[in-house]
């Protein structure tokens, strides 16, 4: 685990320009099929989007997947490097993109060529579930739905940069950038960090001046209105708070990003693409917070709807064929689509048994928890709650519990050097939920804040890991911190745990330092 970096990569300069690239339209039995699909989702209740399918064949859906699914993204070499891999990967059949979809309004969704009836109707079905995701769960709604008009302004802007900068020089600083885009605060949209603050505190002003006319028309009662004791305390505090304001910045910043934008001394081109990386970061953070739910829900329903309503009887075999591929697991290995999915269904089974509440958990008759069955009937309310206002770390958190564990046969996994293979660790309950909410936890991504921007009042820059067991790469570390210096330029350092001792490490420009601390 680390901060990852970019480095660059010039025999993989990029891909063809796709914003003139012609999408095929869907056929008309295509359309008609799209039509019954969303006229099953909205019968069961699902609100989304409009949505706008493409047909593309493999290799096309290959470039826009590179891209994201945002085929007017600015030029870099990272898009050529997916690309590269996704073209072998289909190629030595290791895997395949069936379909692509994106958050927007209205959203837009990539179908493969290829692909036979049942398998456009599985997708289409399980598109709408996406759609409905992203319209509906919360931590989506401050996302920009027009982000296919914004990823084309971005890349605009970063062309225009590259025609007037020149494309190394540009591309150089996309490098220090993108290696720093999981710097953000994921929860900053939702939750207010700082107080705002008037500039002049006339209330302190105030009270200074009753002080002091009480001082003057009452100086006999001095002792008795300031105690010493008390004017002490009083100076001290005011002391502590004159050094808190000193200190900059004044609480640790998690968004370094945001932080960079304000105070770093980069010119006008630099902080826009640095805002434009930024702003991409956010829009993509839910999605990487909401893996396991978004896909479970899409897989719920393209189950109900092709499993009870649009599958005919020719098609079941290839249904079940590859409805089976995408849910399988294998040691050592979370499926999102297989978890999320298997999550819904026990959700939506306990609260229309009842199987839940101070009643059901204070029963010790395992045989009567077994066949418990109040049939309130409450569960398909309950999984579009949970849909609504859940993420993935309180999904896991409120809903795994220790019976569907045993079900699903839940492990931690861990790889035997000598035998070469993934062997059950543990079977404990409390070990496998907190072993995957860990994993879960701010993406599997380290938390580094900007603890002093005017370190040895030298105008250095401060970092410090938040230390939970799991020590950086120290070469990603080591690569992050000379882009850092690029940014900031002035030397950089960062605080962090080795082999349970605290380390320093430092970039001055030119040579990396490490030291005890």
């Amino acid at each position: 685990m680390g901060i990852r970096p970019f480095f660059p990569h010039r025999c993989l300069s990029g891909l063809p320009n796709l914003s003139s690239t012609s999408f095929m339209s869907l056929t008309p039995e295509l359309e008609a099929i799209r039509k019954e699909v969303e006229g099953y989702a909205r019968e069961y209740g699902l609100d989304f989007f409009d949505v706008i399918f493409e047909i593309l064949d493999f290799d096309k859906l290959n470039e826009v997947a590179s891209y994201m699914g945002f085929p007017t993204r600015y030029p870099h070499w990272r898009f050529g490097m997916e690309y590269e891999q996704l073209q072998k990967s289909y190629t030595y059949g290791l895997q395949k993109i069936y379909e692509m979809v994106i958050n927007n309004d209205p959203s837009y969704a990539y179908l493969l060529k290829c692909n036979n009836d049942v398998d456009q109707k599985l997708v289409m079905a399980h598109v709408y579930g996406h759609v409905d995701f992203f319209k509906n769960n919360i931590w989506f709604s401050h996302t920009n739905r027009k982000m296919m008009d914004g990823m084309a302004n971005h890349g605009a802007r970063i062309r225009r940069y590259i025609d007037r900068y020149g494309e190394e020089k540009v591309e150089r600083f996309l490098d220090c950038c993108l290696s720093l885009e999981n710097l953000i605060d994921p929860h900053s949209p939702f939750i207010k960090r700082q107080d705002e603050k008037p500039r002049f505190n006339f209330q302190e002003e105030e009270e200074e001046k009753t002080i002091k006319k009480l001082k003057v028309e009452r100086p006999y009662m001095d002792s008795y209105i300031n105690p010493a004791d008390f004017l002490e305390s009083q100076k001290k505090k005011l002391e502590q708070e004159a050094e808190k304001k000193q200190k900059f910045p004044e609480n640790p910043e998690r968004d370094v990003l945001l932080f960079l934008i304000n105070h770093a001394p980069l010119e006008n081109w630099q902080l826009d693409i640095l805002s434009i990386i930024r702003d991409e970061a956010y829009y993509f953070a839910p999605q990487a917070q909401t893996k396991i739910m978004n896909e479970g829900w899409a897989s719920y329903w393209h189950s109900k709807i092709m499993t009870q309503k649009c599958l005919k009887d020719s098609e079941v075999v290839d249904y079940a064929d590859h409805h089976s591929g995408t849910l399988s697991t294998r040691p050592g290995r979370i499926n999102p689509y297989k978890l999320g999915i298997e999550l819904f269904r026990d959700i939506e089974d306990r609260w229309n048994k009842g199987k839940f509440g101070k009643e059901y958990e204070e029963c010790d008759d395992l045989e009567k928890k077994k066949n418990w069955d109040k049939k309130l009937g409450l569960g398909m309310q309950k999984i579009f709650e949970v849909r609504k206002i859940y993420n993935d770390v309180m999904f896991i958190d409120a809903f795994l519990t220790e019976e569907f564990c045993r079900e699903q046969k839940l492990f931690t996994y861990r790889y035997n050097e000598q035998t070469q293979m993934y062997e059950i660790a543990d079977r404990d309950f409390k070990k496998i939920k907190a072993s995957l909410l860990f994993s879960l936890t701010n993406f599997g991504q380290p938390f580094i804040y900007i603890t002093d921007a005017n370190y040895g009042n030298r105008g250095e820059l401060y970092l410090q890991h938040r230390y939970e067991g799991v020590e950086l790469r120290i070469d990603y570390a080591k690569d992050t911190l000379q882009n850092l210096y690029t940014l900031w330029k002035r030397p950089v350092h960062l605080e962090t745990v080795v082999n349970d001792k605290g380390i320093l490490f430092t970039f001055d420009g030119k040579n990396h330092e490490e030291r005890r601390i």
